[in-house]
Protein backbone atom coordinates (compact mmCIF):
# COMPACT_ATOMS: atom_id res chain seq x y z
CA UNK A 1 0.00 0.00 0.00
CA UNK A 2 1.27 3.62 -1.22
CA UNK A 3 1.91 5.73 2.10
CA UNK A 4 -0.87 8.71 1.77
CA UNK A 5 1.42 10.26 -0.61
CA UNK A 6 2.99 13.75 0.05
CA UNK A 7 1.20 16.86 1.88
CA UNK A 8 1.30 18.61 -1.67
CA UNK A 9 -0.96 15.46 -3.62
CA UNK A 10 -3.57 15.78 -0.41
CA UNK A 11 -4.21 19.38 0.14
CA UNK A 12 -3.29 21.66 -2.92
CA UNK A 13 -0.40 23.90 -2.87
CA UNK A 14 -0.71 24.40 0.42
CA UNK A 15 2.30 23.54 3.05
CA UNK A 16 2.29 22.80 6.63
CA UNK A 17 3.43 26.51 7.95
CA UNK A 18 0.28 27.57 5.81
CA UNK A 19 -2.33 24.92 7.09
CA UNK A 20 -1.58 24.25 10.95
CA UNK A 21 -2.98 26.92 13.01
CA UNK A 22 -5.03 24.92 15.10
CA UNK A 23 -4.43 22.78 18.65
CA UNK A 24 -0.92 20.92 18.52
CA UNK A 25 -2.70 18.23 20.51
CA UNK A 26 -4.81 17.45 17.64
CA UNK A 27 -1.55 16.60 15.64
CA UNK A 28 -0.32 14.86 17.98
CA UNK A 29 -3.26 12.38 18.90
CA UNK A 30 -3.51 12.04 15.23
CA UNK A 31 0.44 10.95 14.92
CA UNK A 32 -0.24 8.22 18.05
CA UNK A 33 -3.19 7.32 16.61
CA UNK A 34 -1.73 6.60 13.03
CA UNK A 35 1.31 4.85 14.46
CA UNK A 36 -0.56 2.36 16.55
CA UNK A 37 -2.86 1.80 13.25
CA UNK A 38 0.42 1.18 11.24
CA UNK A 39 1.95 -1.11 14.19
CA UNK A 40 -1.68 -3.10 14.49
CA UNK A 41 -1.01 -3.74 10.03
CA UNK A 42 2.31 -4.22 9.57
CA UNK A 43 2.42 -7.39 8.40
CA UNK A 44 -1.23 -7.80 6.68
CA UNK A 45 -0.86 -4.76 4.45
CA UNK A 46 2.96 -2.76 4.39
CA UNK A 47 2.59 0.77 3.77
CA UNK A 48 5.55 2.30 1.62
CA UNK A 49 6.50 6.57 0.91
CA UNK A 50 7.89 7.52 -2.45
CA UNK A 51 10.79 10.41 -1.46
CA UNK A 52 10.57 13.51 -3.92
CA UNK A 53 14.07 11.72 -5.57
CA UNK A 54 12.34 8.47 -6.22
CA UNK A 55 13.04 6.61 -3.18
CA UNK A 56 10.42 3.76 -2.05
CA UNK A 57 10.70 3.52 1.90
CA UNK A 58 8.62 1.15 3.61
CA UNK A 59 6.52 2.80 6.46
CA UNK A 60 7.46 0.30 9.42
CA UNK A 61 8.52 0.10 13.07
CA UNK A 62 11.88 0.15 12.82
CA UNK A 63 11.62 3.40 10.35
CA UNK A 64 9.48 5.62 12.14
CA UNK A 65 10.39 7.26 15.28
CA UNK A 66 9.00 10.71 17.33
CA UNK A 67 11.03 13.57 17.84
CA UNK A 68 10.26 15.99 20.80
CA UNK A 69 9.30 19.56 19.30
CA UNK A 70 10.27 21.10 22.41
CA UNK A 71 13.17 20.84 24.63
CA UNK A 72 11.64 21.25 28.17
CA UNK A 73 7.98 19.19 27.05
CA UNK A 74 7.99 15.83 26.04
CA UNK A 75 4.85 16.07 25.36
CA UNK A 76 4.45 17.51 22.15
CA UNK A 77 6.40 15.14 19.50
CA UNK A 78 6.90 14.86 15.61
CA UNK A 79 6.50 11.50 13.92
CA UNK A 80 9.30 10.89 11.54
CA UNK A 81 10.36 8.44 9.08
CA UNK A 82 13.76 7.82 9.00
CA UNK A 83 16.11 6.02 6.23
CA UNK A 84 16.57 2.36 6.34
CA UNK A 85 20.15 2.89 5.55
CA UNK A 86 21.08 6.37 7.35
CA UNK A 87 18.86 6.84 10.95
CA UNK A 88 20.25 10.02 11.09
CA UNK A 89 18.41 11.31 7.50
CA UNK A 90 14.90 11.91 7.83
CA UNK A 91 12.69 11.44 4.97
CA UNK A 92 9.29 12.68 6.11
CA UNK A 93 7.16 14.15 9.04
CA UNK A 94 3.84 12.85 9.77
CA UNK A 95 1.41 16.14 9.90
CA UNK A 96 -2.27 16.47 9.24
CA UNK A 97 -3.02 12.76 8.41
CA UNK A 98 -0.41 12.48 5.35
CA UNK A 99 3.79 12.33 5.31
CA UNK A 100 5.49 15.42 4.11
CA UNK A 101 8.81 15.23 2.63
CA UNK A 102 11.67 17.35 4.76
CA UNK A 103 11.79 20.11 1.89
CA UNK A 104 7.90 20.82 1.96
CA UNK A 105 7.92 21.32 5.78
CA UNK A 106 10.11 24.28 4.98
CA UNK A 107 8.14 26.11 2.20
CA UNK A 108 4.91 28.17 1.61
CA UNK A 109 2.41 29.07 -0.65
CA UNK A 110 2.08 32.52 1.25
CA UNK A 111 3.48 35.44 -1.05
CA UNK A 112 3.42 37.53 2.29
CA UNK A 113 6.35 35.34 4.42
CA UNK A 114 9.03 37.19 2.96
CA UNK A 115 12.13 38.14 4.75
CA UNK A 116 12.78 37.79 8.45
CA UNK A 117 9.05 36.65 10.24
CA UNK A 118 8.75 35.99 14.28
CA UNK A 119 7.72 32.66 14.70
CA UNK A 120 4.65 32.93 16.33
CA UNK A 121 2.35 29.78 15.13
CA UNK A 122 2.71 26.46 15.47
CA UNK A 123 3.21 25.64 11.88
CA UNK A 124 6.03 28.20 12.27
CA UNK A 125 7.65 26.44 14.89
CA UNK A 126 7.44 23.20 13.53
CA UNK A 127 9.79 24.96 10.98
CA UNK A 128 11.98 25.69 13.09
CA UNK A 129 12.11 22.25 14.72
CA UNK A 130 12.92 21.17 11.16
CA UNK A 131 15.58 23.61 9.90
CA UNK A 132 17.28 23.09 13.57
CA UNK A 133 16.77 19.86 14.41
CA UNK A 134 16.61 17.82 11.44
CA UNK A 135 18.27 19.61 8.14
CA UNK A 136 20.87 21.21 10.74
CA UNK A 137 21.63 18.73 13.27
CA UNK A 138 21.18 15.83 10.95
CA UNK A 139 21.13 16.71 7.14
CA UNK A 140 23.39 19.73 7.10
CA UNK A 141 25.78 19.26 9.96
CA UNK A 142 29.30 19.36 9.22
CA UNK A 143 31.54 15.79 9.77
CA UNK A 144 34.16 18.12 11.91
CA UNK A 145 31.36 19.23 13.93
CA UNK A 146 30.65 17.49 16.88
CA UNK A 147 28.44 19.32 18.82
CA UNK A 148 25.25 17.67 19.98
CA UNK A 149 21.82 19.38 19.00
CA UNK A 150 18.39 19.55 21.03
CA UNK A 151 15.32 21.63 20.18
CA UNK A 152 14.65 24.93 21.02
CA UNK A 153 12.16 25.46 24.29
CA UNK A 154 8.33 26.22 23.53
CA UNK A 155 8.42 30.30 24.55
CA UNK A 156 12.28 31.04 22.73
CA UNK A 157 12.08 34.04 20.59
CA UNK A 158 12.65 33.04 17.47
CA UNK A 159 12.36 34.70 13.54
CA UNK A 160 12.67 32.72 10.35
CA UNK A 161 13.93 34.30 7.20
CA UNK A 162 11.57 33.67 4.36
CA UNK A 163 13.08 33.70 0.47
CA UNK A 164 11.10 33.10 -2.70
CA UNK A 165 8.47 30.32 -0.32
CA UNK A 166 11.48 28.95 0.76
CA UNK A 167 12.69 28.96 5.18
CA UNK A 168 16.28 29.63 4.56
CA UNK A 169 17.84 30.78 8.17
CA UNK A 170 17.02 31.36 11.18
CA UNK A 171 17.90 33.08 14.43
CA UNK A 172 17.09 32.67 18.12
CA UNK A 173 17.19 35.12 21.17
CA UNK A 174 17.24 34.51 25.28
CA UNK A 175 14.46 37.78 26.22
CA UNK A 176 16.01 39.90 28.98
CA UNK A 177 14.54 38.73 31.89
CA UNK A 178 14.25 35.20 30.82
CA UNK A 179 15.07 32.39 32.67
CA UNK A 180 18.88 30.89 32.03
CA UNK A 181 17.74 26.89 32.66
CA UNK A 182 14.85 25.71 34.06
CA UNK A 183 16.91 24.14 36.96
CA UNK A 184 17.94 27.54 38.33
CA UNK A 185 16.29 31.08 39.36
CA UNK A 186 19.13 33.50 37.09
CA UNK A 187 17.52 35.31 34.39
CA UNK A 188 19.22 37.24 31.21
CA UNK A 189 20.14 40.70 32.30
CA UNK A 190 20.46 41.65 28.45
CA UNK A 191 18.83 40.94 25.32
CA UNK A 192 21.37 37.38 23.44
CA UNK A 193 21.78 36.29 20.19
CA UNK A 194 21.64 32.57 20.84
CA UNK A 195 21.42 30.49 18.11
CA UNK A 196 21.72 31.69 14.32
CA UNK A 197 21.66 28.99 11.19
CA UNK A 198 21.59 29.40 7.09
CA UNK A 199 20.92 26.65 5.07
CA UNK A 200 23.78 25.64 2.86
CA UNK A 201 22.60 26.76 -0.26
CA UNK A 202 21.54 30.19 1.06
CA UNK A 203 25.19 31.08 2.67
CA UNK A 204 27.42 33.55 1.06
CA UNK A 205 24.56 36.00 0.69
CA UNK A 206 24.75 38.32 3.62
CA UNK A 207 21.81 36.27 5.73
CA UNK A 208 23.91 36.39 8.55
CA UNK A 209 24.98 40.43 8.38
CA UNK A 210 21.07 40.45 7.85
CA UNK A 211 19.71 38.68 10.74
CA UNK A 212 22.59 40.43 13.27
CA UNK A 213 21.60 43.48 11.38
CA UNK A 214 17.62 43.09 12.39
CA UNK A 215 18.76 41.87 16.55
CA UNK A 216 20.38 44.96 16.90
CA UNK A 217 17.48 46.88 15.78
CA UNK A 218 14.84 45.26 17.32
CA UNK A 219 16.57 46.28 21.03
CA UNK A 220 17.26 49.76 20.07
CA UNK A 221 16.33 51.32 23.49
CA UNK A 222 19.19 48.74 25.28
CA UNK A 223 22.37 49.97 25.46
CA UNK A 224 24.28 46.58 25.50
CA UNK A 225 23.32 43.64 23.13
CA UNK A 226 25.08 39.67 24.27
CA UNK A 227 25.74 37.07 21.57
CA UNK A 228 26.24 33.71 23.65
CA UNK A 229 30.12 32.50 24.48
CA UNK A 230 32.07 31.36 22.70
CA UNK A 231 31.40 32.80 19.67
CA UNK A 232 31.84 30.41 16.34
CA UNK A 233 34.66 30.92 13.77
CA UNK A 234 32.55 31.64 11.64
CA UNK A 235 29.43 33.90 13.31
CA UNK A 236 32.99 36.18 14.70
CA UNK A 237 33.69 36.85 10.97
CA UNK A 238 30.34 38.29 10.25
CA UNK A 239 30.40 40.29 13.28
CA UNK A 240 33.78 41.25 11.77
CA UNK A 241 32.07 42.50 8.78
CA UNK A 242 29.05 43.75 10.34
CA UNK A 243 30.91 45.81 12.94
CA UNK A 244 32.74 47.81 10.21
CA UNK A 245 29.71 48.58 8.55
CA UNK A 246 27.82 49.39 11.18
CA UNK A 247 30.43 51.25 13.96
CA UNK A 248 27.52 52.77 16.07
CA UNK A 249 26.98 49.20 17.35
CA UNK A 250 30.94 48.25 18.38
CA UNK A 251 30.40 49.40 21.93
CA UNK A 252 26.99 47.58 22.35
CA UNK A 253 27.92 44.22 21.11
CA UNK A 254 29.16 41.70 23.88
CA UNK A 255 30.38 38.01 23.72
CA UNK A 256 28.41 36.83 27.06
CA UNK A 257 28.11 33.99 29.25
CA UNK A 258 24.39 33.63 31.47
CA UNK A 259 23.30 35.39 32.98
CA UNK A 260 25.39 38.24 31.48
CA UNK A 261 26.60 40.31 34.09
CA UNK A 262 29.63 42.31 33.62
CA UNK A 263 32.02 40.52 34.96
CA UNK A 264 30.55 37.67 31.91
CA UNK A 265 31.10 40.53 29.23
CA UNK A 266 33.87 40.61 26.93
CA UNK A 267 33.98 43.41 24.10
CA UNK A 268 33.10 41.96 20.94
CA UNK A 269 35.08 44.38 18.79
CA UNK A 270 37.76 45.01 21.30
CA UNK A 271 38.51 41.46 21.18
CA UNK A 272 38.79 41.74 17.11
CA UNK A 273 41.35 44.89 17.89
CA UNK A 274 43.67 42.80 20.03
CA UNK A 275 43.73 39.53 18.03
CA UNK A 276 45.90 40.22 15.10
CA UNK A 277 48.53 42.88 17.25
CA UNK A 278 48.56 39.95 20.46
CA UNK A 279 48.20 36.53 19.13
CA UNK A 280 50.37 36.30 16.23
CA UNK A 281 52.78 34.06 18.25
CA UNK A 282 49.55 31.53 19.57
CA UNK A 283 48.25 31.55 16.58
CA UNK A 284 51.69 29.91 15.20
CA UNK A 285 51.84 27.31 18.36
CA UNK A 286 48.48 26.21 17.68
CA UNK A 287 48.41 22.60 16.21
CA UNK A 288 46.54 20.98 13.83
CA UNK A 289 43.87 19.00 15.95
CA UNK A 290 43.22 22.29 18.13
CA UNK A 291 42.38 24.03 14.48
CA UNK A 292 40.00 20.87 13.94
CA UNK A 293 38.50 20.62 17.16
CA UNK A 294 38.18 23.95 18.16
CA UNK A 295 37.66 26.27 15.49
CA UNK A 296 36.80 24.07 12.17
CA UNK A 297 37.52 25.74 8.86
CA UNK A 298 34.05 26.81 7.89
CA UNK A 299 33.29 26.81 4.16
CA UNK A 300 31.02 29.70 3.88
CA UNK A 301 31.13 32.84 5.45
CA UNK A 302 28.16 32.41 7.57
CA UNK A 303 27.24 31.61 11.18
CA UNK A 304 26.57 28.20 12.39
CA UNK A 305 24.04 26.80 14.75
CA UNK A 306 25.04 26.96 18.34
CA UNK A 307 22.68 26.12 21.53
CA UNK A 308 23.48 27.80 25.11
CA UNK A 309 24.28 24.42 26.06
CA UNK A 310 26.70 23.74 23.36
CA UNK A 311 28.75 26.85 23.01
CA UNK A 312 30.46 26.00 26.29
CA UNK A 313 31.28 22.61 25.07
CA UNK A 314 33.62 23.66 22.32
CA UNK A 315 37.44 25.46 23.01
CA UNK A 316 37.57 29.42 22.36
CA UNK A 317 38.21 30.02 18.36
CA UNK A 318 39.23 33.71 19.77
CA UNK A 319 41.06 34.02 22.98
CA UNK A 320 39.87 35.26 26.37
CA UNK A 321 40.59 38.77 27.26
CA UNK A 322 41.54 38.16 30.44
CA UNK A 323 43.96 35.41 29.20
CA UNK A 324 45.26 38.16 26.30
CA UNK A 325 46.36 40.36 29.25
CA UNK A 326 48.77 38.30 30.88
CA UNK A 327 50.68 38.31 26.69
CA UNK A 328 50.02 42.00 26.82
CA UNK A 329 52.17 42.16 29.89
CA UNK A 330 54.94 39.80 28.26
CA UNK A 331 54.94 40.95 25.26
CA UNK A 332 54.33 44.83 25.46
CA UNK A 333 56.82 45.78 22.82
CA UNK A 334 55.74 44.07 20.70
CA UNK A 335 51.80 45.50 21.02
CA UNK A 336 50.83 48.49 18.62
CA UNK A 337 50.27 51.56 19.99
CA UNK A 338 46.73 51.17 17.78
CA UNK A 339 46.02 48.16 20.20
CA UNK A 340 46.93 50.36 23.24
CA UNK A 341 44.82 53.28 22.45
CA UNK A 342 41.58 50.90 21.65
CA UNK A 343 42.13 49.33 25.64
CA UNK A 344 41.49 53.05 26.42
CA UNK A 345 37.71 52.55 24.65
CA UNK A 346 36.78 49.96 27.64
CA UNK A 347 33.71 52.11 29.20
CA UNK A 348 34.60 53.26 33.18
CA UNK A 349 32.94 52.75 35.80
CA UNK A 350 30.45 55.85 35.88
CA UNK A 351 30.06 54.99 32.15
CA UNK A 352 28.75 51.52 33.16
CA UNK A 353 26.50 52.48 36.36
CA UNK A 354 24.74 54.82 33.38
CA UNK A 355 23.98 51.99 30.82
CA UNK A 356 20.10 51.39 31.77
CA UNK A 357 19.30 49.57 35.10
CA UNK A 358 22.14 47.74 36.89
CA UNK A 359 21.41 46.34 39.97
CA UNK A 360 24.41 46.27 43.00
CA UNK A 361 25.36 42.61 41.57
CA UNK A 362 26.32 44.28 37.86
CA UNK A 363 28.07 47.55 39.69
CA UNK A 364 30.33 45.36 41.63
CA UNK A 365 31.25 43.06 37.83
CA UNK A 366 31.69 46.46 36.42
CA UNK A 367 34.22 47.64 38.98
CA UNK A 368 36.14 43.77 38.80
CA UNK A 369 36.13 44.73 34.61
CA UNK A 370 37.50 48.28 35.11
CA UNK A 371 39.96 47.38 37.47
CA UNK A 372 41.18 43.88 35.27
CA UNK A 373 42.33 46.72 33.09
CA UNK A 374 43.77 48.69 35.35
CA UNK A 375 46.33 45.13 35.34
CA UNK A 376 47.99 46.45 32.16
CA UNK A 377 49.98 49.02 33.66
CA UNK A 378 53.66 48.94 34.23
CA UNK A 379 56.53 51.65 34.31
CA UNK A 380 56.39 51.91 30.41
CA UNK A 381 52.18 52.44 29.87
CA UNK A 382 51.05 54.71 32.29
CA UNK A 383 48.97 56.05 30.26
CA UNK A 384 46.45 53.33 30.19
CA UNK A 385 45.12 54.24 33.55
CA UNK A 386 41.55 53.86 33.27
CA UNK A 387 40.75 54.77 37.35
CA UNK A 388 41.21 58.10 38.46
Amino acid sequence: MEAQGTGRAAVGHLYPVDILAGNPEVLQEAAETYYQKLMQQASSSPEFFSSPCGEKVRVEDSSVCFLPVYREDPKYKMLVLTSPQDKERVLAVYLNQTWWPIEDIVKTANSSREGLIQVQTFGERIVLFVLNYIIFGMLERSSANDTFFVSHSANESAKIFWRNGHAVAFYTVKMKGSLCDVNTSQCYLLPVLDTVFVRRKSRRCGLGMKMLHDFCQSFVTEHALGISCPISADMYQVCQKFLKIHPEEQNRLWEVEAPGDWSQRVSIWLKMQLEPTLLEKKTARQTASEEEGSCPVAQDDEPRCFEAAQMNEGGDCIPDIRKVEQEARDNKDDTSEEARTLLLQVPKEEDLSTAGTVDAQQCKGARKRTSTVVLLEDQDVKHLRMVP
